[in-house]
Formats: C-alpha cells, structure tokens, sequence
C-alpha cells in the first residue's frame, strides 16, 4: 500500500501563498531525523528536504495564491493546496495521511491526524518539503518587495513586518481579508 503523507505551511502568515506537499516514502530508503519542520533549524531542514527528494519513492509540492486564499478562505485554500499536491504526484496514493484534523477531498481514502507531523514520518517529511518551498519563495519575494522583511519574517506578522505595513501599506502579495492587512485603508 502506498501511503502518502500530507501538510501544509503557511497559513498563518499575512502575506504569500499556502503551500503543501504530499510524500510517499520508501521503506527501503530510510531518512534519519524526520520531525515536524517548526522544530527543526533551517540547515536541517535543508538537508533533509535533499534526502526526501532523493530517497521518496514520490513526492510533489504545490499552492494556493493570494487570490485564492482571499477568495476561499485559508482553510479552504490549503485543502486545495494539499489537493493539488496529492494530484501532482508522479505515482498515485492508494491513501492518504494529512497532518490536523480537516482533510482534502481525495481520489483515495484519507485520514486526519492530529500532530501527524510530529507522529508520521511521511508527514514529517511533507511538512518539510511545503516549509523549505515556501521558505525559498519568500526569499524571492523579498527582493521584489524588500521594504517588508520577508527574507527573514517568512510573511508572518512580527513587529517588523506591522511597522512596515503601517509605514508603506500592503503589497500584491499580502492577504488582503487578513485582519492587519484588511485595517489598512490603502489601495491594493
């Protein structure tokens, strides 16, 4: 049976996509240190998004936009995020296993569990892989839009970040229904 593991990252933020990643796993090509990516320093987890990539037996990360986070909700933009990662796997599940307690909709069975990222090696290792792509976006996004600090803040709303959506208003990619980004009264 083929089980493939699902998160999500960045849904806190108020700025950037939601990203998620669906990993099947190899059980003949074990990844030492998979835990939940909160915990785990940026180094490693660059380091075992490497492992992940070059070991699983399939693995794919996908995302919901700004637009659609606005337009959806968070919830339902990253249970599309997961979808469309589950769908971009190159080997179909014949289940799947999503960290939390709300699940995508699915061609195969699939089940909630709670602190799964924590638990499941196959979450972990999805946990990972959305964390590290996000990350790098992110990045990129802080040299188009350098005056919010996203290189470093990721889009979360850190006194940083609110003083520089205070101070220059929102950009293209900020949240626009997220309550910091919402009080602004400035054009999008």
């Amino acid at each position: 049976m083929l089980s493939a593991g699902i998160d999500e990252a960045g849904r806190g933020p108020l700025a950037g996509p939601v990203f998620a990643a669906a990993v099947i796993l190899d059980p003949g090509k074990p990844i030492r240190g998979l835990k939940d990516s909160k915990v785990l320093l940026a180094e490693r987890r660059e380091e075992l998004a490497a492992q992940i990539r070059a070991r699983a037996i399939a693995w794919a990360v996908a995302s919901a936009d700004v637009a659609e986070i606005d337009a959806l909700n968070i919830l339902r933009a990253t249970l599309l995020a997961m979808r469309r990662a589950v769908e971009a796997l190159p080997v179909p599940p014949s289940e799947a296993i999503v960290d939390g307690n709300q699940c995508p909709t699915l061609a195969c069975p699939v089940y909630a569990i709670v602190k799964g990222d924590r638990d499941v090696a196959s979450i972990s290792a999805a946990s990972i892989l959305a964390k590290t792509a996000r990350d790098a976006l992110l990045v990129e996004l802080d040299a188009l839009y350098p005056n919010y600090g996203f290189a470093h803040n990721k889009g979360y709303g850190t006194p940083e970040h609110l003083a520089a959506l205070d101070r220059y208003g929102p950009c293209p990619i900020h949240r626009k229904t997220f309550a910091p980004v919402a009080q602004i009264n400035l054009p999008f």
